[in-house]
């Protein structure tokens, strides 16, 4: 089966999908690690210093999901459930909206148009459509001589 994907559209979908998987891995081991700087900030979201390696443990799976790409539709999943809970927690917190709350939107975006860019299968069942105009031939733009 050839791919009638075009480079451009690959190559924008690798660089999307790898600021996630590079993001989460990162974010995955530092808490597993328990730098102090991880296990500070989500002690400040309101989670105990011993949930830091279980939420680290979560992205980092659902981020190697991600990853492959047997199972990069299940890894979106799974970080889309993430980023929710993520976002849940900056509501609570009340912090600002643009640079804490949606960041996980946009790490979601890239998750899913990552994917979406890739893979036709996504295309299929979820078609972005463009609104083109169109001609009705119907229309009488002849002049009529009788």
């Amino acid at each position: 089966m050839k791919n009638s994907i075009s480079k451009i559209r690959l190559w924008t979908a690798r660089v999307m999908s790898s600021i996630v998987i590079l993001f989460m891995l990162f974010d995955g081991i530092t808490k597993i690690l328990k730098l102090k700087v991880m296990v500070d900030g989500t002690v400040e979201m309101g989670f105990a210093e011993h949930h830091v390696i279980i939420i680290g443990a979560l992205g980092l799976v659902s981020a190697i999901l991600y990853a492959l790409p047997q199972t990069s539709i299940l890894g979106a999943i799974l970080l889309t459930g993430f980023f929710g809970g993520v976002i849940a927690s900056h509501i609570r917190l009340d912090n600002p909206l643009i640079s804490h709350t949606l960041f996980p939107v946009y790490f979601a975006v890239l998750t899913w148009g990552g994917i979406y860019l890739r893979d036709e299968r996504l295309q299929t069942i979820f078609p972005i459509k463009r609104n083109r105009p169109t001609i009705d031939r119907n229309d009488s733009n002849d002049i009529n001589m009788s």
